[in-house]
Formats: C-alpha cells, structure tokens, sequence
C-alpha cells in the first residue's frame, strides 16, 4: 500500500504514517490481508508543499496521441514539460522499450507492461505483464516478469543513462 500525502509542515512523517495506517489502512482492507502487505508514506519524506505551487507548468497536451491512440491503457502522465527524471516520462518510453523486447524476441505477440513508482524509491514497487495470452508456450505471464527484472534495470538514473 503506497500513500502519499500532502501535509502540514507542523507534522511529522511518524504522526501520518500512524494516523493513516490506524484510520484509513485499517479501516478497509481487512486485517488478514495486511499481515504480509508492505505499507509506504509519503516515502520521500516531507510532503508539504502541492497543488499548483509545486506542479505546475504547459504539460499534459495530447497525452493519448503521444503514447498509444487509446489502445492501451494509460496512468495520465504526460510527457511534454518533464525532463527525464520524472518516470511518468521516461519510465513510459522505457516501458515500451522493454514490451518491444519481449515481443521482438519471441516471447509473445502482445505485451502490455505496467509498472509502479513511489517518490523517493528508484526501483518501481511492482511489475506487471499482460500478453493477452499470447506468450510462448511453456511460459507465464510471471515468466516474463522474471525475464524482464534480470535483463532491465527500471531505476529513473538507468533509464537515463
């Protein structure tokens, strides 16, 4: 479970994490479900500052045309505006780069990749992959997961690089 938050500056990051894991986490998923379930706030530390005073600028233009024309889904990065270092950016050219690999290698005629960050955290929280069925025979969709986490390194500085 990944939260971030914004908040006052007079509160500390020990005091969210304690009130938002008793009164929200607790509060809907059921217990027995959280006993091996990682919980994360606000991981770059201090989240005091938001809303248009810390995003704001000319992105978020033509965000469909400029990745997949409505084909597949898309988190609502935009591109235009950010440099590389935002990983609704680069993680998104990457991410295509490594669906293309799978694809160009044999191990499926489709694959839809999906990836999670966390501020603060280099390495993406999870990795998805979707073939849509059509992966190798003998293989998983999990597989491919495995492939992909030895062969490509996600971290925004290796993206970059």
């Amino acid at each position: 479970i990944l939260i971030s938050t914004q908040h006052d500056p007079s509160v500390s990051n020990e005091e969210i994490t304690s009130v938002l894991t008793e009164k929200v986490i607790k509060k809907v998923v059921p217990a027995d479900m959280l006993e091996d379930t990682k919980i994360i706030i606000n991981p770059s530390g201090k989240f005091d500052v938001g809303g248009p005073a810390a995003d704001a600028g000319l992105t978020g233009r033509k965000i469909i045309v400029d990745t997949y024309g409505g084909w597949c889904p898309h988190g609502g990065g935009a591109f235009s505006g950010k440099d590389a270092s935002k990983v609704d950016r680069s993680a998104a050219y990457y991410v295509r780069y490594v669906a293309k690999s799978i694809v160009a290698n044999g191990l499926a005629h489709r694959c839809l990749i999906q990836v999670s960050y966390a501020i603060g955290i280099a390495d993406p929280l999870s990795i998805h992959v979707d073939t849509y069925g059509s992966h190798k025979e003998g293989m998983t969709d999990d597989d491919i997961v495995e492939i992909i986490k030895k062969n490509f390194n996600f971290r925004p500085g290796a993206i970059i690089q």
